[in-house]
This record gives C-alpha cells, sequence and structure tokens, in this order.
C-alpha cells in the first residue's frame, strides 16, 4: 500500500472487487468506506450515518465466528436486520488481528465472485492492515480499557488479576515471565519533555512496543506506561524471541521519538503459574531493566535472578552509598573521578588489575598508584576483607540511586 492512505486503499480494493466496501476496528467503529457502488442495505446506511455498528448487527456478525478467523468469512443475509449478504475479511498483522473489511453483496449475489477476487487485493489488505495497527488499533477503546486492566493487574488490583486471567491468550498458557521494557535516555531535556505531556509518552511506548510484540510467538500481551512497557511473555527456553522485541522497541521508539537508537533494557521476572503473583513479577522486571539501565555490567537484557546485589537494593529502599564512611571519604576526594571507577572495575572483574587497565584505558603501574592513594585516605586496605565488601556494596549504592523511578 505504498503512498496509499486508508481511504484510498478502501476505494481501490472497491474499484478491483466492483462492490461496496467498509473497514472497522475491533470496537465496532468505522474507519473508513469506499464511494463505489450504489446499492447499500439499511444496515450499511446506518454504519456509514452513525459509524457505530448496533449490536443486533454486531452479535450476527459474530456468530459467524469472524473474531477469531483468520481467513475470509461469508456472513449470510439476515432479513430481519435488513441486511444483505457479506463477506468478512480479518484484517491481521502477522497474525495479531487489527480490524475487518466488509465487502457487500448484492441482492442473491452469491460470495464466490469476491471471494475469488480477494488474492487480486492481498498486497492493499497487508498494507492496510498494517496501517491500521500504526494508527487505529493503539487507539481504540477497547485496546486502551485492555491496556489499563493489565496494568492495573500489575499493581495488585485483585479484580483486575481476575479478569486477565479469563483474557484467551493467557488464561491456560503458564508458565509466565513478566518484562518491563524502557528506553535509555541520558538527555535530562528528552526526560523532562517526556514527562512534561504523559499522554503522548504512554502512546510512544504503547504503539512501539505493540509493535515489537506482534508476531513473537511467546509474546501475549504489552501495555504502555509514560516511561516504560509491560510485556507478558510465556516462559520458554532461550532469549532470542525476548532479543527481536528488544532490537524492534528499540527501533519503533527511536523511529517515533526522532532520535538515534540506543541500547534500551528489556528485564524480565522469574517465572510464575499463578497470575496473582503479577505484582511480585512487575517489581522484579522492573528492578532488572532498573539494573540494566544504572549498570552496562548487567547487560540490555537481564533476568532478575541475574541482577545480583541489586534485588537486595530494591528491597532495601533506605539503603544510600553516605551509610558508608569509607565511601563518603573517597567520593569528597575523588573530584575528578580517577578512584571510585578503578575500585568498582576491580571488585566486578575479580581483582585484575589487566582487566582494569585495559577496561580504563590505563597502565597498571596507573592503577597501583590509585590504589596506593585509596588506601591512604581512607586507612585501609581496599582489597580486603569487609572494607571491600563495604565499598562495593557502597558503589552499586550509588549506581542504583541514579535508577530511573518508573511511574504507571
Amino acid at each position: 500500500m505504498q503512498n496509499l492512505s486508508t481511504e484510498q486503499a478502501v476505494e481501490s480494493i472497491a474499484r478491483t472487487l466492483d462492490h461496496g466496501v467498509s473497514v472497522e476496528d475491533l470496537d465496532g467503529d468505522l474507519i473508513a468506506y469506499s464511494s463505489h457502488r450504489a446499492s447499500a442495505d439499511p444496515v450499511r446506511v446506518n454504519f456509514l450515518l452513525t459509524k457505530k455498528v448496533p449490536e443486533d448487527v454486531s452479535a450476527w456478525q459474530l456468530s459467524h465466528g469472524i473474531a477469531t478467523a483468520v481467513r475470509p468469512v461469508v456472513v449470510g443475509a439476515n432479513e430481519s436486520l435488513g441486511m444483505l449478504g457479506r463477506v468478512c475479511v480479518p484484517l491481521l498483522v502477522r497474525g495479531f488481528r487489527v480490524g475487518y473489511l466488509w465487502v457487500l453483496q448484492e441482492p442473491g449475489e452469491a460470495p464466490d465472485s469476491i471471494l475469488a477476487g480477494l488474492p487480486q487485493v492481498r498486497p492493499l489488505l497487508d498494507g492496510l492492515a498494517e496501517e491500521l495497527l500504526d494508527t487505529n488499533t493503539p487507539e481504540s477503546e477497547a485496546r486502551r480499557r485492555r491496556e489499563a486492566q493489565f496494568l492495573a493487574a500489575c499493581a495488585g488490583d485483585s479484580a483486575a488479576i481476575e479478569d486477565v486471567a479469563g483474557w484467551p491468550e493467557i488464561g491456560g498458557r503458564e508458565p509466565w515471565a513478566l518484562g518491563v521494557v524502557m528506553e535509555r535516555i541520558d538527555d535530562p531535556d528528552v526526560a523532562m519533555a517526556e514527562l512534561a505531556d504523559p499522554e503522548a509518552a504512554v502512546m510512544l511506548q504503547r504503539v512501539s512496543a505493540l509493535q515489537a510484540t506482534v508476531g513473537i510467538r511467546p509474546a501475549l500481551f504489552s501495555a504502555g506506561a509514560p516511561q516504560h512497557a509491560v510485556l507478558l511473555f510465556r516462559d520458554l527456553a532461550g532469549r532470542a524471541d525476548h532479543q527481536e522485541v528488544l532490537q524492534r522497541y528499540s527501533h519503533e521508539i527511536s523511529l517515533r521519538g526522532g532520535h538515534p537508537e540506543r541500547p534500551d533494557m528489556l528485564g524480565l521476572s522469574e517465572p510464575f503459574t499463578d497470575l496473582r503473583r503479577l505484582p511480585t513479577a512487575y517489581r522484579e522486571a522492573t528492578t532488572a531493566a532498573q539494573a540494566a539501565s544504572v549498570d552496562p555490567r548487567v547487560g540490555h537484557l537481564v533476568d532478575y535472578r541475574d541482577t545480583g546485589v541489586y534485588q537486595f537494593l530494591a528491597e532495601a529502599r533506605g539503603l544510600l552509598p553516605a551509610g558508608s564512611v569509607h565511601f563518603r571519604e573517597l567520593a569528597e576526594r575523588d573530584r575528578n573521578g580517577e578512584l571510585l571507577p578503578v575500585l568498582e572495575l576491580l571488585y566486578d572483574t575479580d581483582g585484575s588489575v589487566a582487566d582494569v587497565a585495559a577496561g580504563l584505558h590505563l597502565h597498571r603501574s596507573s592503577v597501583y598508584n590509585r590504589l596506593a592513594k585509596v588506601r591512604s585516605i581512607i586507612g585501609a586496605d581496599p582489597l580486603k576483607g569487609h572494607t571491600r565488601l563495604e565499598l562495593h556494596l557502597a558503589l552499586k549504592a550509588a549506581r542504583w540511586s541514579r535508577r530511573p523511578r518508573l511511574t504507571e
């Protein structure tokens, strides 16, 4: 559907099929219709006037299985409704349903010619579905309502948890794992701009997460919040699908946010089989994403169990690096940032001076000199016993204090 608007695509489909055509979203709201063909039944006329499918007509259409169909469905005429026969074409993007295209039959006409003509307009149908995924689907009331309900379940709302458990794409597909994906924002001005317009920020996250997960088999649902998106996965072995989701998310959010692609973060919870654990899983996934955002050694795609000391820091909300006397002394004297990075990398690499020198582009003698300066400042050996434990924990607490605080 290159360079065609939704309306132009619908008109082109109608001309090719030589029948009247309309497109509706999953809420039954009119998106577009063709001006082609003069004949129309009362149902079509009312639909074009009110922009909404009436409940009785919707019930008749749904009784033919259109909500789960992946191929065109013939919906028979219904005289009591004043409705001619129709062919319903589900609009799907990599298996994700975004709406329906309806082709109106003439009085007494069989659907055979319409069905035979659909392969000719397949590229237009695929392009139309992609367009709806990018525009109408994230904005639909049904999608907004479900995302709000899912986020409420993650926040611990028991009624929402019970409702989510009944969703057909989720119920019975345990074990699950929850993911929190977020973009890396290093510019404070960008962060403030996004917070200033939370509605736009939520839409950016919703669309990016939706585009990132469509067609990914273990990805069951996604929802957007102002600074991150929450994803529910079926827990399967391996992380290839999760890596693809993260790559897609980074591409989509940079494209729509107008900035270069960056190494964004995806944190995953522990697997769970009871949806009442959603709030716990949400905290775990959030912790993992936050840890990835402040500590490059954690990685961009990280499981909660692999975040190390950040698990404890997330629970010990009052723990601050300034609680360590030795750390406070070093921070006050290390105004050029030469001592603390050496210590942290030395701790993280199991005491390898060679690795520290290579990682910080220093000569080994410079590393030894800086360690000697640390000893002189704190009056203790930073590589031994409780002093090492204290400083390593304080360094990680300092990183953790800079984590992004996520809001729903």
